[in-house]
């Protein structure tokens, strides 16, 4: 099957594909990120510059795994680029040079309004495409850097004003998801002049404490700090702020470039059904390294052609009106889960989910096998989700007013 046209427009620009290199370490120089767009990646965010120069720490990074597999949560104390901005000028210089029709947008932090503004003429002079703020860093230490900035809509107005008035490219805003809303920093950075806003950076954490130091990993001297939470655990919470976003009234049409735990082109895809006009890829490129592209871009090329969509345009946004709030779910309706006693291995676990932490809905027999006793099944699917041979599927619905019951009301 020959490969679909996946290009899309972002902030007026045409992007061969939606797929970028996040602002991070695996796009920090030209070394890198040449390898990365001749493999295929349509672009990428070049990772923060500023006037700081930053100073890392040593070790730098934690995880989570999952039974001995690759993390699926990983925390980073990273900050901005550790080289100075002159030197990384000139690299984002040289990749525009080298891949003219690839997108390079510019991630910048700035300290003051001037700075802001300088950094802005700065990227604009060396030809990037877009410049991103990056509003929303959690393991900066100054209240003027990062997330802190992010939380204040006060700021972020400001700071996207100086950066508008000092370059004539389109200008996102890096939202935080650090807060319980992102709508009022992201409506403070359209009013000052964004044209689009990326979504999500790193979520403020600690993954674990080392019970032999007393401290949380990774232990630096016998020290750590709250740093940030990336890699798949947090697409969930991505998906929720891409959601809001996208389906907010007063951000309608603001293209959106989504980020956070993206891995599979399925990962991707998700985020495009919410809404989001590209994404941004990081953590999964420092476990698997930049051929990830080759399957991103065949999986979802496969997915448009078998499925009858002639771009992403079509599929943009399209599951943003089946989201709806909690009190408009149909609750009429059970859907039993059905056993299927032949893949069955009688271990036991959704009889003890069921039990321990269902509605003790599934008997247990002598020869091991489990039955759902529907009288007290409520069709929740707890045993759907621990059963580990994928024996337990979706089976009969039964309408609640043939049962007898009352319907259940919020």
């Amino acid at each position: 099957m020959a490969v679909k046209d996946l290009s899309i427009e972002f902030c007026g620009i045409r992007c061969e594909n939606p797929f970028f290199l996040a602002s991070s370490p695996i796009s920090s120089n030209y070394e890198m990120v040449s390898r990365a767009l001749d493999a295929g990646w349509g672009g990428l965010v070049f990772k923060t510059v500023g006037f700081f120069v930053a100073n890392e720490v040593s070790p730098r990074f934690d995880q989570l795994k999952k039974e001995g597999r690759s993390f699926i949560g990983f925390k980073n104390l990273e900050q901005t680029s550790e080289k100075g901005l002159e030197e990384n000028l000139l690299e984002m210089e040289k990749i525009k040079r080298d891949f003219p029709d690839k997108i390079l947008i510019a991630s910048i932090m700035g300290q003051s309004e001037e700075e802001w503004n300088q950094l802005a003429k700065l990227m604009t002079g060396v030809g990037v495409d877009i410049i991103e703020c990056n509003f929303s860093c959690p393991q900066m230490a100054d209240n003027k850097l990062g997330a802190d900035v992010g939380q204040n809509p006060e700021l972020v107005k400001s700071y996207t004003e100086a950066v508008v008035a000092g370059t004539d490219l389109p200008v996102l805003a890096k939202m935080t998801p650090n807060l319980g809303s992102m709508i009022p920093p992201a409506l403070a950075a359209i009013e000052g002049g964004a044209r689009g806003l990326a979504a999500i950076n790193t979520i403020k954490s600690i993954t674990s404490v080392d019970i032999e130091k007393m401290a949380p990993a990774p232990v630096i001297n016998g020290k750590s700090s709250v740093s940030g939470y990336s890699g798949k655990a947090i697409k969930p919470i991505a998906l929720r702020f891409i959601y809001e976003l996208a389906s907010y009234p007063d951000l309608y049409n603001v293209p959106v470039s989504g980020i956070g735990g993206i891995e599979t082109w399925q990962d991707a895809l998700e985020f495009i059904l919410l809404g989001a006009r590209n994404v941004q890829v990081g953590t999964a490129v420092m476990q698997y390294g930049y051929r990830i592209i080759e399957d991103m871009i065949s999986g979802l090329s496969y997915y448009l052609a078998s499925n009858g969509f002639e771009s992403l345009e079509k599929l943009l946004g399209l599951a943003l009106d089946n989201i709806v709030s909690a009190d408009k779910l149909d609750r009429n309706f059970i859907l039993y889960p059905e056993i299927d006693q032949k893949k069955c291995i009688g271990c036991g676990r959704c009889y003890i989910s069921c039990r321990d932490g269902g509605h003790q809905a599934i008997s247990w027999s002598k020869v091991r096998q489990p039955v759902v006793i529907e009288e007290k099944c409520v069709g929740c699917h707890l045993c759907n989700h621990v059963c580990p041979s994928g024996a337990i599927k979706t089976g009969k619905m039964v309408f609640k007013k043939d049962l007898d019951l009352k319907e259940d009301i919020i």
